[in-house]
Formats: structure tokens, C-alpha cells, sequence
């Protein structure tokens, strides 16, 4: 797999077939409602706007790159002849199964820094950022962003995928859920009575910005998982200005400082619950002390909101692999599918397939599945079925949970769990914690084999049927 800017990666979607381009689109009103439209399509387009309402044309806006299958596929270097979500799941297991971190290489300059704003001439109103939401508190020039950010103990650089709205043309401010990497190493720098340097790269391959989004493991920088993915090491540019590595490949960085008294109000903003599940609160902000970018440079948008979103669409894959191995590796057996439901934001609701092995292996399950790193973060629900169930196959899964469970005896709730501001069914002042459902959907083990057998004909019998008559009755 080869290094690739944001351009790269547009022109290979292109040859997909997938990307449309709309031209005039007003930032305000628009923009926002265009990309609801794309993201809630089941495999919908990306969309570049361009020519936006007051704005040269060349300063352009990608959303919804990850919004299909095969897009997905492409950013991690996989086969894009997908054709279901559990394929994309199990192709990307056994491509991250043989992933090394490979340390960045710095390089001494890159088309990032064709244009590089500093003190007076820094106005990062020049860029074309939409309101995504009608209610939301303002514009987010951060949705699908990375902030950079350097750990004050340990030294080691995390890229997180964390909101950041703009304030004024020198100010932005940036919300982090408590426990994410970026958010430790923030409240490090503060409890210290310290600043901390921040970046913020704004356009990117998308690869970027779904490594900042997505659980790697602590104290490993996301750099270094990029060139793992990349089989060859991701390129850096060193910054005299916040002394952190930055993105060679990026379209759009920003470089400053964050102050532990300096706070704004910030929000509300629509979140992947969707809902406005916080208000408008103080926030750390960053005074943005340089800018660089390249000329015509591509914003990557990302919005999250109601569920189907681009979010959910790639996160679920990624989450979903990610669950899978991390129970794998705490050695609960025969996993033969896991699945973070879009509907839950690919967090509220989980669902396992196990193969029965012993009892008590279905709570082992679901257990591991809501307690693993990659499961701990605002769940809600984990639902473990038998291996005749396809997680992905809603009907499957609600057919497993009202005919094998039995609520008495198939419910266990978990309390004090991992959650965060953004859970919308908690009271505001007492968000922190949630409690878990976990739901036993399998044939109860001790008499599983007495359990009555499915009314349905053999997958054989189906396939001949259908090879047969199929025409006839679907044709």
C-alpha cells in the first residue's frame, strides 16, 4: 500500500465511481443537509463541495469518505469488491492480524507548507467551514480532524479525533470525552499548571482520520499503527513552532497553544448519539499561532449525528474487528462473529455469535465484549447469540433475543460502567456512569440440545430453490 495525500485518495474513490461534486453550496444552510442526505443512504456517495457560497473556488470540502463498504475497503488497502459488512469485518482481522508499528520518517518539507500563515495573517475563517447542525452552537472546523498532541510523562504523540469549533479567527475550542488518550495527556499538562502545544490537521487520506478514531492501543502512537498499515514508514514534518510531528501529507494544519485558564463556551454540537446530549459548557480552547496549507486545500469533514451516519458505517467495521480481537485475546473461545449495530452509534449496542462450548461461556462472552478497551466507552447493550445467527442480520438477532431469552433469566445488569457527557439517557449530573444490559439470546446450554429445532429448510435446499425458480419468483 502505497503513501497517499487527500488528492490521491479522491482520485482513486473517483475511479470507484463514487464521489459526486456539488458546486454553490451555501456553508450555512446546505452544506449540512446535503451531507445528512449522503450519510443516510446505505452506501452513499462521498460528496466534494466546491465553489462554496462565498468562497473562491479551490477551497473545497470532502464528507462521507468512509460512508460505503468499498471506500472503506480502499483507505485500508483492501480488496473493494466487498459485499457485506461481516466480509469487510473479517478481510480487515486478517490484515491487522500481520500489522507491525513502524516508526515516522521525517522528511524536511512537503506541499503543506506552500502557504504558511503566522501572528497577524492567521484567519482561519478563510476556510469554508459549514454549520453542520441547525441548533448547533456554532461552526466545527473540527469533525473530521486529528489533534496532535504530545504526552508531558511518557513523550509518546496520540492523534485524536475530537471536535473543534471555531470561536474567532485566532481561537478554536476543543471538547475530549474524559478517558480518551488526548484528554489524559490535556489534564497531565494542566495538573502540572502547564500549557500544552496542540496541532490540528484538518485535511488528510481519510486513513488519518480513521486512525484518530478508533482505539489504538495506548502509548502507541497513531503514527506509528499508519505505518504498519502502510508497510513503510509515514511521512512527518517537525514543527519549530509547537515542537510536534505533523502530517506531511496533510491539506490544512493548525498549531497552538492551550492554556489550562483559558476556556470558552463551546457547544452544543449534534453528537453520533443524535442527540445534543451536552450543552454548552466551558471548554479549554486553542490560540492558533500558525497555519499551513496548501494552495486550494481540501477540508475532510466528518459529521456525526442520528444513526445510519459515515460513522457508523466505517466505525462499525473497525469496532467490531477490534472487539472481536481483543476478546480473542483474553481467550474466550469460538467467536465466530462480533458486530457493533449502527443503530447504537457502534457503541450501544454489541452483538456476539458464539459456538457453545461450556457453561457459563455466553456471560464470558458478553462480559469481555463490554469490558475490552475497544467495548468499554459508553456501551449500553451486548447481546450474545448462537452461531446459527448472523450478528449483521437485525431480524436474525431480535428472532434470537424474543424466542431464546427469557428476561428473568437471560439479563444481567452491570452498574457504574464507563460513560461520558454525551450519554443522552443519563441525568446531566450524573453522567460518568452508565449500567450495562447483558442479554444471554443462546439456547440455554444445560438443555440446548432439547431446544426445539428451527422451522427452516437447509441452506441447500434453499440455494437449489432458489437457483431454479428464482427468476420466476424475483426476476
Amino acid at each position: 500500500m502505497s503513501i497517499r495525500d487527500m488528492r490521491q485518495w479522491l482520485k482513486d474513490a473517483e475511479g470507484l465511481g463514487e464521489v459526486k461534486v456539488v458546486k454553490g453550496a451555501d456553508w450555512e444552510t446546505e452544506i449540512g443537509a446535503i451531507t445528512e442526505l449522503a450519510q443516510h443512504r446505505e452506501n452513499g456517495p462521498a460528496v466534494l463541495f466546491d465553489e462554496i457560497k462565498g468562497y473562491p473556488p479551490g477551497h473545497r470540502l470532502l464528507v462521507n469518505s468512509l460512508g460505503s463498504l468499498r471506500r472503506t475497503a480502499l483507505t485500508l488497502g483492501l480488496d473493494t469488491n466487498v459485499t457485506s459488512p461481516m466480509q469487510l469485518v473479517k478481510a480487515w482481522r486478517a490484515y491487522s492480524k500481520k500489522i507491525m508499528p513502524i516508526p515516522a520518517k521525517t522528511v524536511d518539507t512537503a506541499p503543506v507548507m506552500e502557504n504558511v500563515d503566522e501572528g497577524a495573517k492567521v484567519d482561519i475563517l478563510k476556510f469554508p467551514t459549514p454549520k453542520w447542525h441547525e441548533h448547533d452552537g456554532g461552526r466545527y472546523i473540527g469533525t473530521g480532524s486529528v489533534d496532535i498532541t504530545r504526552d508531558p510523562e511518557e513523550g509518546w504523540v496520540n492523534l485524536g479525533c475530537y471536535r473543534v469549533m471555531i470561536h474567532d479567527e485566532k481561537t478554536v475550542g476543543f471538547y475530549i470525552s474524559p478517558g480518551k488518550h488526548g484528554r489524559i495527556q490535556r489534564e497531565k499538562w494542566f495538573a502540572s499548571g502547564k500549557p500544552m502545544k496542540v496541532a490540528v490537521s484538518i485535511g488528510h487520506d481519510p486513513l488519518v482520520f480513521l486512525a484518530g478514531s478508533i482505539e489504538v492501543p495506548y502509548g502507541v502512537s497513531e503514527y506509528d499503527w499508519l505505518g504498519g498499515v502502510l508497510g513503510q514508514p509515514f511521512e512527518i514534518l517537525e514543527s519549530p513552532v509547537t515542537g510536534l510531528p505533523l502530517p506531511a501529507n496533510a491539506e490544512i494544519i493548525l498549531e497552538g497553544t492551550a492554556h489550562p485558564d483559558k476556556k470558552h463556551d463551546e457547544g452544543p454540537f449534534g453528537e453520533w448519539t443524535g442527540y445534543y446530549a451536552s450543552d454548552m459548557r466551558a471548554e479549554p480552547t486553542i490560540a492558533v499561532e500558525r497555519v499551513l496549507y496548501r494552495s486550494n486545500p481540501i477540508m475532510l469533514g466528518s459529521p456525526p449525528g442520528k444513526p445510519p451516519s459515515e460513522l457508523t458505517a466505517y466505525r462499525s467495521v473497525m469496532r467490531s474487528a477490534l472487539i472481536w480481537d481483543e476478546m480473542e485475546k483474553i481467550a474466550v473461545p469460538d467467536i465466530q462473529a462480533v458486530w457493533c449495530h449502527p443503530a447504537g452509534g457502534t457503541r450501544l449496542l454489541t452483538i456476539v455469535s458464539i459456538k457453545q462450548r461450556y457453561a457459563g461461556h455466553a456471560r464470558q462472552a458478553g462480559l469481555a465484549a463490554m469490558s475490552c478497551r475497544a467495548g468499554a466507552y459508553l456501551g449500553r447493550y451486548v447481546i450474545v447469540v448462537d452461531e446459527d445467527i448472523d450478528p449483521t442480520n437485525t431480524w436474525d438477532v431480535l428472532w434470537a433475543l424474543t424466542t431464546r431469552s427469557d428476561p428473568a433469566n437471560d439479563i444481567d445488569i452491570i452498574r457504574r460502567m464507563w460513560s461520558g457527557p454525551l450519554d443522552p439517557i443519563i441525568p446531566p449530573e450524573e453522567r460518568g456512569f452508565n449500567s450495562r444490559a447483558l442479554i444471554d439470546a443462546t439456547r440455554p446450554f444445560e438443555w440446548r440440545d432439547r431446544f426445539p429445532a428451527v422451522a427452516v429448510s437447509r441452506k441447500e435446499v434453499l440455494e437449489a430453490a432458489q437457483k431454479k425458480w428464482g427468476h420466476i419468483l424475483f426476476g
